[in-house]
């Protein structure tokens, strides 16, 4: 195995989306990616938003040992569960600006709850449109939230952008939340869910220090481009 570089307890996981609309579905949102920047001069932003759902505070019952030279960090097996947070975030295409804050439960009325401080939040200040990029999942209210949106009676327009099923991976936010895990959640270890959420915070407010956009390179070129040389595959067979 060392001779052909084969690494088996190395792996990552991927999905794949059954969605039939999947080409309709994400063109819009990968031509999005590609013009958030000339766009979003003209007073037209570009939003992904998700949730990073039961953050678990585990308080270690053993003290973590620091590294030291040729040793890791030492953390303890045994820890006390303290609850779980549900993080809302909102990332601006354009700009790599994220709009963060935690919550105890996770359902619509959340939702519209961080929508709401969104809305009104200074990064919308003049603006003529907000599009949102979103997953269908139940806490989106995918029936509901038109209607709700449209009651709030806006000064700037706001376009819903449904992502195809089982297609995460198509939202720029969730690159923001694999650093997150990386960059404060591992090791999950936290006094209590008020450490847990201060921690979070100061970490969104670390990144809007020097914000960047994400580097997206999967095009709507190149998506047309595999599904075609799928489909002359299938042909072929």
């Amino acid at each position: 195995m060392d001779q052909d570089k084969i690494k088996p307890w190395q792996y990552h996981s991927w999905q794949k989306s059954t969605d039939p609309c999947f080409v309709e579905k994400a063109g819009p949102v990968l031509d999005l990616y590609e013009t958030a920047q000339e766009l979003s001069q003209q007073g037209h932003a570009f939003v992904c938003v998700d949730e990073k759902t039961s953050i678990q505070a585990r308080k270690p019952l053993s003290e973590t040992r620091p590294a030291i030279p040729e040793h890791s960090v030492k953390v303890s097996d045994r820890y006390e569960r303290k609850g779980a947070l549900q993080l809302f975030c909102a990332l601006m295409v354009a700009t790599g600006t994220t709009i963060a804050r935690c919550f105890d439960n996770r359902c619509f009325v959340d939702f519209q709850v961080f929508l709401s401080n969104l809305f009104n939040d200074r990064v919308c200040k003049g603006l003529k449109s907000i599009h949102l990029i979103l997953d269908n999942g139940t806490t989106h209210a995918p029936k509901q939230l038109d209607k709700w949106i449209n009651s709030l009676h806006l000064s700037f327009m706001v376009k819903i952008h449904w992502l195809p099923t089982h297609a995460s991976w198509l939202d720029q936010v969730e690159i923001i939340f694999s650093k997150l895990q990386r960059d404060v959640l591992t090791p999950c270890y936290f006094q209590d869910k008020e450490d847990l959420e201060l921690q979070l915070m100061d970490y969104f407010e670390y990144l809007n220090q020097n914000p960047k956009p994400i580097q997206w390179s999967y095009t709507k070129a190149k998506m047309l481009e595999k599904f075609d040389s799928q489909n002359q595959q299938k042909l072929a067979a």
